[in-house]
């Protein structure tokens, strides 16, 4: 059986995960974030590793998640719901211990990053970018919510960016990512083998390691050529996305008549309206909170998921049957209360 994750490290003090499911575009099973976590724990305080390169094999993307058709099996039974808990637990912890990693980790993000790749990523201190990047939370595609401790760092985008990445599951490219602070630098695709191959060459031990991976970033690294499309669209997402309720931001979108406001709305009312008011809640809570906190919430909510018919009901059209046609238990906002909303944040 091929491992589903590769660790090495070299003589120079540069150790290397990479994530070894291409045909599944490196999304996360079970044995993967267990895998990661005690690697993670074991490398923290290994003198031999002064820094550490996270990649995903292939050629098509770093990671596009976490492994949706497994958790779609966690209604088969208890014992399957218990290991979909699991799951989470562990991811979450994993993404813990990338933020508070004491050496620098560089995550390549290139292709595509989405969902449990990018909680994966993020807390990572050098994270770059390409022309090939596609990045997202998708999670209201399938009536999830974004998780990996999205309230945390979505809410460090410029404005109520966040907000709208998060409810419509817009994909964005480098450009939009270095907008809202999501990855450090760019490179092209060519530059990025490169500048890892120079890391791997260069004797970690005998350096200044943050000034020396400045300075091989600085010269490898480029700008985009394209400007930030969410830039240009931030004074509208702003006037919209400010609101504190779904109903809101609606009524907002619908009082203008431009293209842009229409085909937000259409989008935002073309997903499950419990997604939505879970997610918009979960955004407004975690404006101040860390990321602990943020991902102790989101254990909470994937937990009330897995009981949710919505989630499975909403993985089905899009991931199994693909009918995209769901038939969701609340079809309106209008018929989902706060009090059912509050309740969802609280443990089973």
């Amino acid at each position: 059986m091929t491992n589903e994750v590769l660790f090495s490290i070299n003589n120079n003090g540069v150790a290397t995960i990479t994530l070894n499911r291409p045909k599944a575009l490196n999304s996360l099973s079970f044995e993967m974030v267990k895998e990661l976590r005690a690697k993670l724990e074991e490398w923290q305080t290994d003198d031999s590793i002064c820094l550490v390169v996270l990649n995903g094999a292939g050629e098509k993307g770093f990671c596009a998640g976490g492994d949706i058709k497994a958790l779609y099996q966690s209604n088969s039974s208890d014992v399957a719901y218990q290991e979909a808990k699991q799951f989470f637990k562990v991811e979450y912890e994993v993404d813990r211990l990338i933020y508070s990693f004491p050496k620098p980790i560089i995550a390549c993000l290139d292709g595509i990053v989405m969902g449990g790749g990018v909680g994966l990523s993020y807390g990572a201190s050098h994270r770059i970018v390409t022309e090939r990047t596609k990045w997202a939370m998708p999670e209201m595609n399938i009536a999830f919510f974004p998780d990996v401790g999205a309230a945390y760092f979505l809410n460090k985008a410029p404005g109520y960016l966040g907000r709208y990445l998060a409810l419509t599951a817009t994909v964005i490219t480098a450009p939009d990512i270095l907008f809202i602070n999501a990855a450090d630098g760019y490179m092209t695709q060519e530059a990025l083998s490169e500048f890892i191959m120079t890391v791997n060459k260069t004797n970690w031990h005998e350096r200044s390691i943050e000034n020396t991976l400045q300075d091989l970033i600085e010269n490898y690294a480029t700008s985009p050529k394209k400007a930030s499309n969410l830039q240009s669209l931030e004074e509208r997402i702003n006037e919209h996305f400010a609101f504190d309720t779904i109903e809101g931001i609606i009524s907002s979108l619908e009082s203008k008549d431009d293209a842009f406001a229409e085909e937000t709305k259409k989008i935002l009312l073309s997903k499950s309206p419990f997604s939505l008011k879970i997610t918009l809640k979960q955004l407004i809570d975690g404006q101040n909170k860390t990321i602990e906190e943020c991902l102790a919430t989101d254990l909470t909510l994937a937990t009330n998921f897995m009981k949710h018919t919505d989630f499975f009901e909403g993985v089905r059209t899009v991931l199994i049957d693909k009918e995209q046609m769901p038939q969701y238990t609340y079809k309106k906002l209008a018929d989902i209360s706060e009090k059912v909303v509050n309740d969802f944040f609280k443990p089973i």
